[in-house]
C-alpha cells in the first residue's frame, strides 16, 4: 500500500495527470492535505471510470499540475 503524501509530494511525479486520491486529512477549505493515489491517468475520463468502482473511502480527484485550458470548473457559496 502506498503511504501517505500531502498534495504537492503526490503531484511532483505525476505532473499532467487526473489523480483520484483517497485522502486522511482535508484542510479547512477542503482542500487534501494527505492522501494516497489510487489511480492516475493523462485522461480525466479513465479516472471518473475507475471511481465507479471504488466505495466506502474519502476520495478526491486531483489534477497534478497547470490546469487544462479547456477545463469547466464552478464553485458554489
Amino acid at each position: 500500500m502506498e503511504k501517505m503524501m500531502n498534495l504537492k509530494e503526490i503531484s511532483e511525479g505525476l505532473k499532467g495527470e487526473w489523480l483520484l486520491i483517497e485522502y486522511e486529512e482535508l484542510d479547512e477549505e477542503l482542500a487534501v492535505k494527505r492522501g494516497r493515489v489510487i489511480f492516475h491517468s493523462p485522461h480525466k475520463s479513465e479516472v471518473y471510470k475507475h471511481l465507479l468502482k471504488i466505495q466506502g473511502k474519502n476520495i478526491a480527484i486531483e489534477y497534478a499540475g497547470k490546469a487544462p485550458e479547456e477545463l469547466t470548473v464552478l464553485f458554489g457559496a
